[in-house]
């Protein structure tokens, strides 16, 4: 069982075990997608209420909502993808607003459990156009 806090110590734990289920399931010959993740993650706890909450958080546009079987692409080559299905999941399992993360705490555990991968940080502003 996974403890899960709002903490940057316990996001870069999420993401290095996310690393970790895909490539167990890609050893077991199991599609990498949210469902398999939630159930190998949280076992029985891993209800399909459960799961529908997830997806419903961590869908990131109305185009194509994030269904439980969608086959999601390595952590570090999408990395915004699964920030979102980290944030989600913390939210639903704490039992708090989506938008009382702490965004900057997740972003920075990325980089620590990545170190080699471009930093992420959606809310950063870029440099203005002259």
């Amino acid at each position: 069982m996974i403890k899960i806090e709002n903490t940057q110590a316990c996001f870069v734990e999420l993401w290095l075990r996310l690393e970790r289920t895909r490539r167990l399931l890609w050893t077991q010959h199991k599609r990498f997608c949210v469902r398999r993740i939630l159930k190998t993650w949280f076992g029985l706890r891993a209800t399909d209420d459960f799961i529908w909450e997830v997806c419903q958080l961590a869908t990131l546009d109305e185009l194509e909502p994030l269904c439980g079987w969608d086959e999601l692409p390595p952590p570090p080559l999408c990395p915004r993808q699964h920030r979102e299905l980290l944030r989600a999941i913390v939210a639903v399992r704490l039992g708090i607003s989506f938008y009382r993360i702490d965004l900057r705490a997740l972003d920075k555990a990325y980089s620590i459990a990545f170190p080699k991968s471009t930093p992420i940080n959606v809310n950063k502003k870029g440099p203005r156009a002259p």
